[in-house]
């Protein structure tokens, strides 16, 4: 699914105009990535939370050079679904 499917999809069952739904899931994806970008953890009860997971430094290969490389501490962002949401997928969607 891509934004454009979500904004179809939220345009029928709401509907609204499809260009005042593009600006309002645009303006929502800018303020998890505003909020995550500065640090702030974004809660969304019953879907999940979009949170800052640092990684710890570790040493690298490069395996072209032969050489060992010191990646440094860096954070990254991480969504981690809700439960109910995890569950949900686990009971309703077909293991291929």
């Amino acid at each position: 699914m891509t934004k454009a499917d979500i904004v179809n999809r939220i345009a029928q069952e709401t509907g609204m105009e499809k260009m005042d739904v593009q600006s309002t899931v645009e303006a929502f994806m800018r303020s998890v990535r505003d909020s995550v970008e500065s640090g702030e953890n974004v809660y969304l009860r019953g879907f999940g939370s979009f949170v800052v997971k640092t990684r710890a430094a570790k040493t690298g290969r490069n395996i072209l050079a032969k050489k060992s490389i010191q990646i440094p501490a860096h954070n990254i962002p991480s969504f981690k679904p809700a439960k109910e949401f995890v569950d949900n997928v686990k009971s309703g969607v077909a293991v291929d």
